[in-house]
This record gives structure tokens, C-alpha cells and sequence, in this order.
């Protein structure tokens, strides 16, 4: 029993977490957009920002129900410590965009691509950092299926309709 109400208090508190990390995202993309808007920018990618949505909303709901009837793995710290260094390349990659950085893709006629901060080694830092979360989270709370459905799921949209609408409409 103390690893149901382990695992579930893990499992919980990662879903929560991330839940509310999204919600605020959401607030600071809406008032990055209405600024890219406000100097001209367009909306590229449009029709598939709903399966992200969708995506992580299911994963976010599988991790809290599955990880709260598991049993986390005996290396869980190890595993949270995977999901903290994709936290720490998130807000390196959200800071080196600044007020251009969007959950969606807006396009800044004239503006060159950023190359500071962790774009200067990696093209999309963002999205490992959403992989490594969609790999870590699951495995710490011991979510095996939320794991082995979500995972390629999220890495199948990334790399084959995110990636390239963004590369299509930034020139990349």
C-alpha cells in the first residue's frame, strides 16, 4: 500500500505540476502573441496547434490516473532529475526567445531566427525538452502505458507536422 499512495502522490503531483506550468504558458503565449500581432506577425501551423492541445491535455489526465494506481520505480530520483533538466532547457529556451516565444507558431516578417541561449546548439530546444517530459514523467511515476502510448504519439506530431509547418513558415 505505501507504494500506491507513493506512487499516486508522484504521479499526481507531476500531472498537477505540469498542468499548471501549461496554464501559465498559456498566459504569457497569449500576451507574446497579442504583441507579434499588434507588429505584424502571422499565424503559421494553425491547424494542428488542437492535437497539441489535445495531446497534452490526455497525456497530463493518463499520467494522474495511471501513476495514481502505480508503483514508481526504484530509480524515480534519478528520473525526476531527467524531468528537472528538461524543465531547466524549457525556461532557457522560453528566456532566449523572450517575448517572442508562443505555444503557437507566429511568424515576424523581417525578424531573423534567434541563435542565443540553447538554440545556439540545439534547433528546436523546446520540443527535446517536451520529449525528455513525456519520457521522464511517466517513468517516475511508473505510468508504463502512459509512456509507451504518449511518447511516440507526441514525437510523432512534433517531428512530422510541428517541425516542419515551423520550418516551413520560418524558412528553416
Amino acid at each position: 500500500m505505501v507504494g500506491f499512495a507513493a506512487g499516486g502522490g508522484l504521479a499526481l503531483g507531476l500531472a498537477a505540476f505540469m498542468a499548471a506550468q501549461r496554464a501559465a504558458e498559456l498566459l504569457l503565449s497569449a500576451a507574446n502573441a497579442r504583441r507579434l500581432r499588434a507588429m505584424g506577425a502571422v499565424e503559421a501551423g494553425r491547424e494542428h496547434y488542437r492535437w497539441i492541445v489535445g495531446l497534452h491535455a490526455a497525456f497530463l489526465l493518463s499520467l494522474a490516473a495511471e501513476g495514481a494506481a502505480s508503483r514508481p520505480p526504484a530509480a524515480w530520483p534519478w528520473v525526476l532529475a531527467l524531468f528537472a533538466l528538461a524543465q531547466a532547457l524549457r525556461y532557457w529556451a522560453i528566456a532566449a526567445l523572450g517575448r517572442r516565444w508562443t505555444t503557437r507558431v507566429w511568424v515576424l516578417p523581417g525578424a531573423s531566427l534567434v541563435r542565443r541561449g540553447p538554440y545556439r546548439f540545439l534547433r528546436h530546444p523546446n520540443y527535446v525538452a517536451v520529449m525528455a517530459e513525456f519520457v521522464a514523467a511517466p517513468l517516475a511515476a511508473g505510468a508504463y502505458l502512459t509512456l509507451l502510448v504518449f511518447a511516440p504519439l507526441n514525437a510523432w506530431l512534433l517531428w512530422r507536422v510541428r517541425i516542419p509547418a515551423e520550418e516551413a513558415a520560418l524558412g528553416g
